[in-house]
């Protein structure tokens, strides 16, 4: 009887969810995936170039002959997948750059940063930002939200206003086409290699941020917060 009382609270729970307003609107949800799959695609083209050359410098230049700033313990192939690589690193980059923008925009028009992510100045206060951390522990709790708490209002405005940004201005400083056009882009970093070396660094980050997120979602309680996103 107890298994099948729990089973009704279920299904009555689903139906008021699914009657309640959505959790993300169409176009957050829309944009979360394409910028998800442009990631992904971010992702394995960068492994791909780090095969072919797993070092990294400081400054202007830097070769196979070059002393490196350091070296991931990775064999390097020389002209290995650097070439598909580099293709589907640009492609799925400007992708990302596009659906980002589109995203901001409609984040500003919307009021959705200011709604949503700017936190009150009482979330900023230590017990706030303790009994978040607490609730980040007790998954249960965090599976009961329905508004963003304040650590992930944090971080989703570090992703959004400093990390991603940092990391597009340290890839257009890698472009020959940007950096003539723009040297600005180029000099500000210290030169080609140190904009390389930062980007890869702020990439790992990126892909941190990732991989938190997912743990949490699967924490929170992967099924409904996938039909959150989606639905």
């Amino acid at each position: 009887m107890a298994e099948a009382a729990s089973y009704v609270r279920g299904l009555v729970s689903e139906t008021a969810e699914g009657r309640a307003a959505p959790r993300h609107s169409a176009l957050v949800r829309v944009t979360h995936w394409i910028f998800a799959l442009s990631f992904f695609g971010l992702v394995v083209s960068g492994v791909g170039i780090i095969l072919a050359h797993p070092h990294f410098y400081w400054g202007e230049t830097g070769n196979i002959e070059t002393t490196p700033l350091f070296s991931l313990p990775l064999p390097t192939m020389l002209g290995g997948p650097s070439g598909w690589g580099r293709y589907l690193h640009f492609q799925s980059a400007w992708i990302a750059v596009l659906t980002g923008a589109l995203y901001f925009v409609s984040g500003v028009l919307t009021g959705h940063f200011r709604k949503e992510l700017v936190p009150a100045a009482a979330e900023l206060k230590w017990s706030s930002l303790r009994a978040s951390v607490a609730d980040h522990l007790q998954a249960g709790r965090l599976a009961e939200e329905r508004s963003y708490n304040v650590l992930q209002r944090l971080s989703y405005l570090g992703v959004i206003f400093v990390l991603f940004p940092m990391t597009i201005l340290t890839g257009l400083a890698m472009s020959p086409v940007i950096t003539s056009v723009a040297p600005l882009t180029v000099t500000m970093f210290g030169g080609h290699q140190s904009a390389r070396t930062l980007h890869f660094f702020l990439s790992d980050l990126l892909v941190l941020f990732l991989m938190v997120h997912v743990g949490m979602v699967v924490a929170a309680g992967f099924g409904r917060r996938m039909r959150g996103m989606i639905r």
